[in-house]
């Protein structure tokens, strides 16, 4: 099953519009992102919680890392240069974290408030290699900067 994108952009929309608590629209986007498309295999957030260091938000999924510094890792990665890490092959990135045995392959967004902050990345893992395309990005980063990019 792959994401309907459009579906799932109106319905975070709906469940979102008035909440403005961070870790309550964290929470409502992972649960709905991981369980709209079969290849999404842990999905969450890390939050920036110190400078140049994340820690685990809501998700879904197995045990994810509790913290990870920007200067590790594909999360590290998106969070040092704000840019998104579509990753095909994570034993292929060097400094990659295996917080999970079982990922094949990742995508990680960075995560910005209408202030222009960087709050945290949106992390996504597959068991499947190459699981992830620009589209994927593409489509997520929308919904994100709908959700969080409100002022």
């Amino acid at each position: 099953m792959r994401a309907d994108y459009e579906t799932l952009a109106k319905t975070i929309a709906s469940l979102t519009e008035v909440e403005t608590d961070e870790v309550a629209l964290m929470a409502t986007v992972a649960c709905e992102v991981h369980h709209a498309d079969g290849r999404f295999d842990w999905t969450g957030f890390y939050r920036v919680a110190a400078p140049q260091l994340l820690k685990i938000g809501p998700y879904q999924g197995g045990h994810g890392c509790l913290q990870i510094p920007f200067s590790r890792g594909v999360c590290g990665a998106a969070a040092r240069s704000g840019a998104v890490q579509l990753v095909p092959d994570v034993d292929a990135f060097h400094g990659h974290i295996a917080c999970a045995s079982s990922t094949r392959s990742e995508l990680v967004l960075p995560v910005w408030n209408g202030a222009g902050e960087l709050i945290g990345v949106f992390d996504i893992d597959s068991d499947q290699p190459d699981a992830f395309t620009q589209e994927d990005a593409d489509q997520l980063a929308a919904i994100l900067r709908q959700v969080f990019g409100r002022s």
